[in-house]
């Protein structure tokens, strides 16, 4: 049941997110500065922000950088995170320790921490968002699938195979990474969430998407000064971090418990 509820909590905010320009009337960056500020009200159903541009089309717009942000970081991280986890764990001896050892030290750091300090150098831009929670977001998918080949590297059928010859490009290919992809979908699930709130604290730090670039953060941060008398500027980009998070959570646990029942 809640695995449906996260798959329609991010099929329509994906289907808002590309049909956005054909679901709102309004330019998300026209501005109405007679009317900034307002409540909802029908036609503008979220209101207006500071600049008087309407809070539902800028929401929409917005949505496109979060899940292009979660998208594209963990499809990199994902990548980077099977190849070297199931390089270290298949060889195991000095190569495991390197990398236990690289990944122990990005482990040390509070995630969130070493982004801004890597955006920070960077500059601030959705880019060096990418890279930054690309560095970091490799070693969760890394570890995990470390964990997942040493017990597989050991099943008969990894063992038959090396036993005939077969280069270890091709067992590690073709019998060992697609055993780990079940475990890899799960945390890639969970990852879209954590991307997605890291994009947003960024944003709301200065340091992510710039103005006059709808992210959600940035809108957060800009409804700060206005929570007592337009709260509506906070409240609606808070939810939709809430909303989506909470529907890959969804997604991510439901995906855990199949595979559970289909361990056991």
């Amino acid at each position: 049941m809640t695995r449906r509820l996260g798959l329609w909590i991010i099929g329509l905010t994906a289907i808002g997110a590309v049909a956005g320009p054909w679901l709102v009337p309004h330019d998300p960056n026209v501005q109405l500065l007679a009317e900034r500020l307002a409540g909802p009200s029908w036609s503008h159903p979220l209101g207006l922000d500071e600049l008087g541009r309407d809070v539902f089309a800028r929401l929409l717009m917005g949505a496109r950088i979060s899940l292009f942000v979660g998208l594209t970081v963990v499809t990199v991280s994902a990548a980077l995170g099977i190849a070297i986890g199931a390089t270290a764990g298949y060889a195991g001896g000095r190569v495991d320790n390197i990398v236990g050892r690289v990944m122990d030290v990005l482990m040390a750091f509070p995630g969130i921490l070493l982004a801004i300090a890597l955006v920070a150098v960077l500059g601030p831009s959705l880019t060096n968002v990418v890279l930054a929670l690309t560095v970091i977001g490799w070693v969760g998918y890394a570890r995990l699938v470390r964990g997942q080949v040493l017990k597989i590297r050991e099943l008969e059928y990894v063992q038959a195979a090396r036993a005939l010859g077969a280069p270890v490009w091709r067992v590690l290919w073709r019998h060992v990474i697609p055993a780990t992809l079940p475990a890899v979908t799960v945390q890639a699930t969970i990852g879209m969430a954590g991307s997605i709130i890291a994009e947003a604290s960024l944003s709301f730090l200065g340091l992510g998407v710039q103005p006059p670039a709808p992210s959600w953060g940035t809108m957060l941060d800009a409804g700060r000064a206005h929570l007592y008398d337009a709260p509506h500027l906070t409240l609606f980009p808070g939810i939709a971090i809430a909303l989506l998070v909470l529907g890959f959570n969804f997604v991510g646990d439901g995906l855990r418990d199949r595979i559970d029942q289909r361990a056991t």
